[in-house]
């Protein structure tokens, strides 16, 4: 328990420190948060299709996709359903995040993301440790560049520096209230574990390929899309060096 909380405050910080980064005029290259992106986009994409998937299925059976398709729809309902404006990178069309509400909207989606990227990394540690530990580096790639974002947007709106701090303080609340929530699911019924499992299979699914794929389509830099093979290298790599060193 204490492994996986202290692995949350990881990927909290890590989202408050992006969030930093904006709020103190700290220069941070554009390219480098999309290289950042793809290389998250890449890592979270291979560990998807090799290990989230065939494990879901082995542990669940022919249940299992209905349960990957039904984390799948949840996090497309709560980002772009409910929310109409979400994504990644630094916020840059101001045109649009000009007014109040429409940074609110962008800040609601973004706890929601970071509250299913909590969960996700939770339910997995309590699967497998190995897979826990794939999925958070896979959520740490991006969460550095999502607290650029909410913390660029509410400046954008007119906010105060303090209110961006706070925001980004928030998103990573709702990452640990994500950890936290499997903990009490894991209490009311151990097999549940398996099921959110399988739906956070569908939501990294979701994240990989709805959230930061498009983000790096829409870069002009060419080396950026070259990243994402670069980050499906880097899992593979891990993987080999994790399975080597725990005898997995």
């Amino acid at each position: 328990m204490f492994t996986i909380i202290l692995f949350g405050l990881f990927a909290a910080a890590a989202e408050i420190l992006g969030g930093c980064l904006v709020i103190l005029k700290k220069e941070w290259p554009k390219k480098v948060q999309e290289y950042l992106i793809a290389l998250g986009a890449g890592f979270i994409l291979a560990l998807v299709f090799l290990e989230l998937i065939p494990e879901s299925i082995a542990h669940l059976g022919h249940s299992a996709p209905l349960f990957m398709l039904l984390g799948f729809a949840l996090i497309h309902f709560f980002e772009h359903t409910i929310v109409g404006h979400l994504h990644f990178g630094e916020e840059t069309h101001t045109d649009i995040m000009l007014s109040k509400t429409a940074s609110y909207s962008a800040l609601s989606g973004l706890l929601i993301h970071a509250f299913f990227d909590g969960l996700a990394i939770s339910a997995a540690f309590h699967f497998d440790f190995y897979i826990g530990l794939m999925l958070f580096i896979a959520v740490l790639l991006h969460k550095l560049p999502e607290g650029l974002t909410v913390a660029t947007i509410m400046l954008a709106s007119n906010q105060s520096r303090k209110n961006a701090f706070w925001a980004t303080v928030a998103i990573g609340l709702a990452t640990m209230a994500g950890i936290i929530a499997v903990f009490f699911l894991a209490e009311i019924d151990p097999t549940i574990i398996g099921i959110v499992f399988a739906i956070s299979a569908g939501i990294a699914t979701y994240v990989g390929a709805s959230d930061l794929i498009p983000e790096i389509n829409r870069s002009e830099n060419r080396i950026t899309p070259i990243i994402v093979f670069a980050g499906m290298l880097f899992f593979y790599l891990s993987k080999l060096m994790i399975e080597q060193i725990a005898g997995h």
